[in-house]
């Protein structure tokens, strides 16, 4: 199935447990949240979309590692924009690469409004710049600047939601 990114918008008076466990906001089968299927079906009909509202839930598939290299550091010694702090991390591989324990991460308040306005910065030229040289064999270069381009816009509408209603949320990649 591969490695996908959830996010999940918590309010103000739920800060101290989704920093202390990050677990505690994230549902608990998000694929089935981003799918629109029952928690823990392997099959199931769905219409195509989240049964979560958008202000409260971010699914960003695969694009995510474009997002991530997108607004990572341009070189090692550099500083991360502040996106990044949405898009940084991956997988701890275990069992020989078998399997892995996600990445978890909290985002407070005062850091999503930082991250909204670093995103309302990044044009959809900036996007197609940072990401000219992916390539893979099973899409072309315009396909997958396009994939990313939707879902920067998606991450971009629900940091904007969240920010604006003093939220913070917290997001898996795993």
């Amino acid at each position: 199935m591969g490695i996908r990114y959830y996010a999940y918008a918590f309010d103000k008076d739920q800060a101290e447990k989704a920093l202390a466990d990050p677990l505690t906001v994230i549902g608990s089968d998000p694929l089935a949240d981003a799918w629109g299927l029952l928690p823990a079906s392997i099959q199931g009909v769905t219409e195509g979309r989240q049964p979560l509202p958008e202000h409260d839930f971010l699914y960003l598939d695969k694009a995510w590692p474009y997002l991530q290299r997108l607004t990572a550091p341009p070189t090692p010694s550099a500083g991360a924009r502040p996106a990044y702090l949405m898009f940084e991390g991956d997988v701890t591989y275990t069992d020989c690469g078998l399997s892995w324990h996600p990445w978890l991460r909290t985002l407070l308040p005062p850091e999503v409004a930082l991250i909204a306005r670093d995103l309302e910065a990044i044009s959809d030229h900036e996007i197609e710049a940072g990401l000219g040289e992916i390539s893979s064999p099973h899409q072309s270069l315009k396909s997958e600047v396009a994939y990313a381009t939707d879902f920067f816009h998606r991450a971009k509408a629900f940091v904007h939601a969240v920010a604006s209603e003093g939220r913070g949320f917290a997001y898996m990649i795993g």
